[in-house]
């Protein structure tokens, strides 16, 4: 039995691998910077461990016992200064790789245009360079743009044609590209280690299809069955492109920016390098891609807790952004967990929302005008909660007693809203996050969010603040 780190592991592409390294019948150990990230999987026969690649310390825990790495981190939403945080994240995981004796380290890259770089693809190919340098044989993969659910590229296309039915696109949209299916990229990594020669290697990773990238807008819409139209201009570079993007998309702009900037190229596989040489699979067509991504949305459960992307908390409809904006705000204070999370729990009905109260009864008042529940539903209990009360214009989906509260609107919205509460032992108090996230439906859902933005924001904030007070008061637990 091998012993698979995961390096990475929340992430897009690792989310899916970690399962499928089960199935195999490794013993895998997950690894990310936020445990509770990874716990929230839920995954079984899996070992979860906090790492950050950029912390050279938290490494050698995580890598102690491991034959093989999938080092599946980058940087790009970090803001403008990745590629350096990306080049120290290589450094750490070379020696960390070394010190404990690891085999391999495989890499998930991105494919290279045959000239220069933009500095997200740059960045990429650097980090295998890096990798290299060491004693640690490494497996670089270099894939195309990423069909699946959550895929950032794919995400684009998403929110592109359910929010602009008419698109005035720049040249980029000409260049040509080489998705692959999700589940082929994932059925490339798992069978590579045991395909691989000694030494290191560099394979690119590409569907069976060669197209340009407004194809795949077009083709995503006909699966979909949406009416699309493209007027393709001359004068919008892919950096002011990329800035507009961040307006129609709920994709991330630190995300989308860099992904977008990179598509002045021509990204396709190198026929001397192309792995479906040495692990010949069959590839699925990009319609194939975009069907199976939809049917695994559509047959994904209710989590526990919100997760980025989730389609039950979607409403299971397709339209709604995968991506969410939002706001989280943190604070800490001296009472006790216990008590926080009884003020915490008691949110609601007749106890009001601590803070604003006014604006949640206005907020009510609206959504009755337009046909929703309001707040006429209160809450079941003034103290208890559990799964499946309702709470206002709020549903419980979510309970972990003394933990989190995870609640999904059932107002009348142009999206999906969730608000959910954390609270945590700290020292010798606790720490209370609230986090609202928001996906959009079309350009409606994003008009309302900047709308309200100013507004949820002091909200939310103040909200926080004022369970804080209220746990300070209440009697010791």
């Amino acid at each position: 039995m091998t012993t698979v780190l995961v390096l990475g592991a929340s992430g897009y592409v690792g989310s899916h691998l970690v399962p499928r390294l089960v199935e195999e019948g490794h013993a895998v150990r997950a690894a990310g910077r936020r445990r509770e990230t990874l716990e929230a999987r839920e995954w079984v026969g899996v070992e979860v461990v906090q790492a950050d690649a950029l912390d050279r310390e938290s490494l050698d825990a995580a890598f102690k016992g491991v034959d093989l790495v999938y080092y599946l981190v980058h940087s790009m939403a970090s803001g403008s200064d990745f590629p350096e945080r990306d080049r120290r994240a290589a450094e750490n995981t070379r020696q960390a790789a070394e010190g404990a004796g690891v085999s391999r380290i495989v890499y998930l890259g991105g494919l290279q245009p045959s000239g220069a770089a933009s500095a997200h693809l740059a960045s990429r190919r650097e980090t295998g360079d890096v990798l290299r340098e060491g004693a640690v044989d490494v497996t670089e993969v270099r894939a195309g743009i990423v069909v699946g659910p959550g895929s950032a590229a794919f995400e684009v296309i998403r929110d592109l044609v359910y929010h602009l039915p008419v698109m005035v696109t720049p040249r980029w949209v000409r260049s040509l590209t080489q998705p692959i299916a999700l589940d082929d990229l994932i059925e490339y990594l798992v069978r590579l280690p045991e395909a691989e020669p000694p030494g290191s290697h560099v394979y690119d990773a590409g569907g069976p299809e060669v197209v340009r990238y407004q194809d795949l807008l077009t083709r995503f819409a006909r699966a979909v069955g949406r009416r699309l139209a493209i007027i393709p201009v001359s004068v919008l570079s892919p950096r002011l492109s990329s800035y507009w993007l961040d307006l129609v998309t709920a994709v991330p702009s630190s995300v989308a920016r860099p992904l977008i900037d990179g598509l002045r190229h021509d990204l396709v596989v190198d026929p001397e390098a192309d792995l479906q040489a040495r692990i010949p699979i069959e590839l699925h067509t990009y319609e194939e891609a975009v069907q199976a991504a939809l049917e695994a949305e559509r047959t994904a459960e209710l989590p526990a807790r919100w997760t980025e992307g989730s389609f039950a908390m979607r409403d299971h409809r397709a339209e709604i952004s995968f991506y969410s904006r939002g706001e989280r705000v943190e604070r800490t204070c001296d009472a006790s967990p216990e008590s926080v999370w009884g003020v915490v729990s008691a949110i609601g009905g007749s106890n009001g929302w601590y803070y604003g109260n006014w604006l949640w009864n206005l907020r009510g008042l609206l959504d009755r005008l337009v046909g929703g529940v309001g707040r006429r539903r209160g809450r079941r209990h003034p103290t208890e909660i559990r799964t499946g009360d309702a709470l206002d214009f709020w549903r419980v989906v979510g309970v972990e007693a003394g933990r989190r509260l995870t609640l999904l609107a059932e107002m009348k919205l142009p999206g999906i809203a969730i608000l959910e509460f954390e609270v945590a032992a700290e020292r010798e108090g606790s720490r209370i996050v609230t986090s609202a996230h928001f996906h959009p439906a079309g350009a409606a859902g994003l008009l309302y969010w900047y709308a309200l933005w100013p507004i949820h924001k002091r909200i939310f904030a103040g909200l926080t603040d004022a369970i804080v007070a209220r746990a300070l008061r209440a009697p010791a637990r």
